[in-house]
């Protein structure tokens, strides 16, 4: 049965040769091919991806390196996402003024033509539910909540003031990394991808890894490739079982077996590019040619039992299960072999206060020590690697939380929590040719609102890009008879964050 599909695929192959050198298939086609050249030559052949100056190197490989707009300060990015928003108020933004406010009535005030995802009514103020000190030569305020990342602060920059205006868990996560609350747009590592290629053939340019137990609330669309050829999509790996689902070859089939049929396919979807010329097809070539590359690359780079006894010590990994701390080192050793992105995604940072793994003071302890050594490692690590100034990492997530504790339904919540929150969250960066020990922006004296230095989603979809060497407004794919980019119509680079 193999040898006969593999048959099959070398007729199929034989046949659409002949077809293509037919003088019937040319009248059939004619007036619609003819057709279709008039048309794209009075759009401008928008697409970039069949434009004289890319077609040359997109058509050979949509992965292959490129030249960004100019000299960039960072080669990869490790993005940290801690789906659920974790709250900057027992984090890194410290009000000792929310403590004599703890267990009162909020002021109106903070409640009037404001919208809230779960308070309703007049909720009670909630005092900070940890205790914080300055750190460093850079004096930045962590809480006990996070003792190994006290020691690294002056590594970072603290984004104080960062805003959003989507109060969700999945708009707001679609915001952050695609530009857009809706479905539908590119993701921030998809973009990255389309701008720079890979560096490393046998691997993705854009690798997810997720932990937690569940994907983010966005669903897998906040790594998708949108409205770009689906090769830049992020491609999901494992640390625990197989690394990428199905890529090992069927019982009976051979490496040579595979590489052959891949080779027909291939040939196939060639013809078929030259016929219509759809940017697509390339992804398909692409992305048979890097699964047959990954089934060697791949394995072993996700195997991290081979590191030594001290870089597990160092991260807290648990070689063989599905955590967050096996993901960070693993994005470590993928920015290693090139990786361009590389997104992480941890579920389970949703603090509302319904039960105990969502209280502030018990659940959300608990999430904290699962990333606090870890993520202070990979800075640690990186630095002693002579790849943090090459490698740009980003920590955060979708939005932050109130300063007044959740009233579910006008209800006092069994334990401690708080709500969504649009108007004030904390985002660190590190590395990338970003300033060291560095605070940006500044909430009031309750942090419920940010007072100077705002920064949005797009300002720091525009960093990151900048850092990899593009201009935001620049980075542009034709699409429905517009130029479209990650930030759409907004963003600024935050320039005061730059080293």
């Amino acid at each position: 049965m193999k040898d006969f599909n593999f048959q099959q695929i070398e007729k199929e192959l034989h046949r659409q040769r002949l077809e293509n050198l037919t003088r019937r298939h040319f009248l059939r086609d004619c007036a619609s091919g003819v057709g279709g050249l008039a048309l794209a030559s009075l759009f401008g052949a928008c697409n970039p991806f069949t434009s004289k100056e890319n077609i040359s190197s997109i058509s050979s490989n949509p992965l292959a390196p490129r030249v960004p707009h100019f000299a960039p300060k960072a080669k990869s990015v490790i993005y940290l996402h801690m789906a659920g928003a974790p709250s900057q108020l027992e984090l890194f933004d410290y009000k000792p003024a929310l403590h004599k406010l703890d267990g009162q009535d909020c002021p109106p005030s903070l409640l009037e033509g404001k919208k809230f995802a779960f308070i309703r009514g007049v909720p009670k103020m909630l005092g900070p539910q940890a205790s914080f000190k300055q750190h460093g030569q850079s004096g930045a305020w962590v809480s006990e909540n996070l003792p190994h990342f006290s020691s690294v602060v002056d590594e970072v920059t603290f984004l104080k003031a960062m805003q959003t205006d989507q109060f969700n868990h999945g708009p707001a996560q679609l915001l952050m990394h695609t530009g857009g609350a809706r479905l539908g747009r590119p993701s921030m590592g998809a973009w990255a991808t389309y701008g720079l290629g890979s560096e490393n053939e046998n691997l993705p340019g854009f690798v997810v890894l997720t932990s937690g137990g569940k994907d983010p609330d966005a669903g897998k669309s906040v790594w998708g490739s949108g409205f770009l050829p689906s090769v830049y999509q992020g491609v999901q790996c494992r640390s625990e079982g197989e690394p990428v689902l199905f890529i090992k070859d069927p019982d009976g089939v051979t490496r040579e077996l595979r590489k052959s049929s891949i080779d027909a396919i291939n040939e196939l979807n060639k013809i078929h590019y030259q016929e219509k010329g759809d940017p697509e097809t390339l992804s398909r070539i692409a992305q048979y040619e890097m699964a047959f590359k990954m089934q060697i690359s791949v394995p072993e780079v996700m195997n991290i039992n081979d590191e030594p006894a001290n870089v597990h010590e160092m991260y807290g990994t648990k070689p063989g299960e599905a955590c967050l701390a096996n993901n960070i080192l693993l994005a470590r050793k993928l920015v290693e072999k090139g990786v361009r992105f590389v997104q992480i995604y941890d579920w389970g940072w949703d603090s509302h206060g319904t039960d105990s793994d969502l209280a502030i003071d018990v659940g959300f302890v608990n999430k904290c020590r699962t990333v606090d050594k870890a993520m202070t490692a990979l800075i640690l690590d990186l630095k002693q690697r002579g790849l943090l100034e090459e490698t740009l990492v980003v920590w955060g997530g979708e939005f932050g939380r109130t300063p007044m504790a959740e009233n579910r339904e006008g209800k006092k919540n069994p334990f401690k929590g708080r709500d969504h929150h649009t108007e004030a969250f904390t985002i660190w960066m590190a590395g990338g040719g970003i300033k060291k020990g560095y605070t940006h922006g500044e909430t009031d004296e309750i942090g419920y609102a940010a007072i100077n230095g705002k920064t949005t989603p797009f300002d720091l979809q525009a960093t990151i890009l900048n850092q990899l060497g593009f201009d935001h407004e620049k980075l542009t794919y034709e699409f429905q008879g517009r130029p479209f980019r990650l930030t759409d119509v907004h963003g600024k680079v935050i320039h005061e964050i730059i080293a």
